[in-house]
């Protein structure tokens, strides 16, 4: 079913100040990156940056942490799950405002925890702070604000995300030494608030008929034509989550990313830990995951260049492979510049897999119904993501090493590059216009 949408009027306050000759979605797609930064990147690569300190710390053992971490994403996807069909409704601007003021709290709490049970606490509100200022609330704006030029967009806003990556290791590496976890972890919170409430408040709004604009601003139908599956009558088509689950490209994304995010976010939380002990340094560690975040800015703007001209699906394979050839080749030659050439391909993946998932799903069931449904599928990748950790945690001790878990985690991204083949288009039905 498909039909009109009319959201409530939203002028942000930015519009009257920043220069008219520019579409303003562009000024959201900055906007979302900054939130992503916040919200997302915080949340996501401050796992990583933020496990071995903890463990060091206060005794825990690896899989206690890992424990913590495990639920973090699980939390994160139900909470996604959650509001995602109230972010259709309502739109995404009080969970993302509830969302980043969550995050900065909790960050700050990291490093006052003195029993594992609190670690589980703080991880847990985190966790669902990320569920409402996550891929769900920053991937509806982006959908809806761009249709013709989705990748494009969405390439450039996720790179905030990324940009944490490059920013928080070596940030933290740093104040770490400098002062510790109490230091470390209130000075990341202060950054989140400054950052992402002013940008949610000032310059965001949900939807361009907001500020009654369309979709893609003033470009020319033959500039960018539409593709069958970009048409109105299926990205304004009303999805309900039964009638997504009983499609056969539904249940493709979902295992395919499933399979994809279990092994990158494995290997991803550990690799600080696993490059610190092969080098003997947490700050060439810290360097590598940067190495890591950058390849995925440059990759998720090179791509985002063109990807809207592609068949989304043989792209996704494509990087899901090069992914796991990443991994096999970081676990199986042991040399300086190695573990940062081979670092930097797999950050080269890492932006661009979230990009796809976002860009599949609304490309399939379109932008009406897209946080229902992405929030179910987040629901799903989430909880793998959080398996994956934790599964790698678990595997480390009695395996001798990292290895032989990694080697596991890129035999898995290889079997999700076949999968993602069958999450093809869904035609709407004949006469279909209500």
């Amino acid at each position: 079913m498909t039909g009109p949408f009319n959201p409530p009027l939203r002028i942000p306050l930015a519009s009257r100040f920043l220069p008219s000759r520019y579409y303003y979605g562009w000024y959201v797609v900055v906007g979302v990156a900054l939130v992503m930064l916040c919200g997302i990147g915080v949340g996501y690569y401050g796992l990583a940056v933020f496990l071995k300190p903890l463990q060091q710390a206060h005794g825990w053992s690896n899989a206690s942490v890992s424990g913590a971490t495990g639920l973090y994403f699980v939390i994160s996807g139900i909470s996604a799950a959650m509001v995602g069909p109230a972010i259709d409704r309502r739109g995404p601007m009080p969970f993302l405002t509830v969302g980043v003021l969550l995050t900065a709290v909790m960050v700050g709490c990291i490093g006052f925890v003195q029993e594992l049970w609190q670690l589980y606490t703080v991880y847990a509100v985190l966790a669902a702070a990320f569920g409402m200022a996550g891929s769900v609330s920053t991937n509806v704006i982006m959908a809806r604000w761009f249709i013709r030029r989705r990748a494009r967009a969405m390439s450039i806003s996720a790179t905030g995300v990324s940009s944490a990556g490059v920013i928080l290791p070596p940030l933290v590496a740093w104040l770490i030494g400098s002062g510790g976890l109490d230091l470390t972890t209130p000075v990341i919170a202060v950054f989140t608030l400054v950052v992402g409430l002013p940008v949610v408040f000032l310059v965001l709004a949900w939807d361009p008929g907001q500020m009654g604009l369309s979709p893609d601003g003033p470009v020319s139908p033959s500039e960018l034509p539409l593709s069958s599956s970009l048409r109105e009558e299926v990205q304004t088509r009303r999805w309900t989550l039964y009638q997504a689950m009983g499609t056969l490209s539904f249940w493709a994304l979902v295992s395919a990313f499933v399979l994809v995010l279990l092994s990158q976010t494995g290997f991803l939380i550990h690799q600080i830990a696993f490059l610190e002990e092969r080098t003997g340094s947490r700050t060439a560690a810290s360097l590598a995951l940067s190495l890591g975040a950058i390849g995925s800015i440059v990759a998720r703007l090179i791509i985002g260049g063109f990807a809207d001209a592609l068949n989304k699906r043989h792209l996704t394979a494509g990087l899901f492979a090069f992914q796991a050839v990443s991994v096999f080749l970081i676990v199986n030659i042991d040399a300086v510049v190695t573990n940062y050439i081979f670092a930097f391909t797999f950050g080269l993946t890492i932006g661009n897999i979230y990009m796809m998932q976002s860009l599949l799903t609304s490309e399939i069931f379109g932008y009406v119904s897209f946080g229902a449904v992405f929030g179910m599928i987040s629901l799903a990748t989430q909880v793998s993501s959080g398996a994956g950790p934790l599964l790698v945690g678990l595997l480390e001790e009695p395996m001798g090493g990292y290895e032989t878990p990694f080697l596991i985690t890129g035999g898995i991204t290889l079997v999700a590059a076949l999968v993602v083949l069958f999450a093809r288009p869904i035609r709407p039905p004949q006469g279909d216009s209500s």
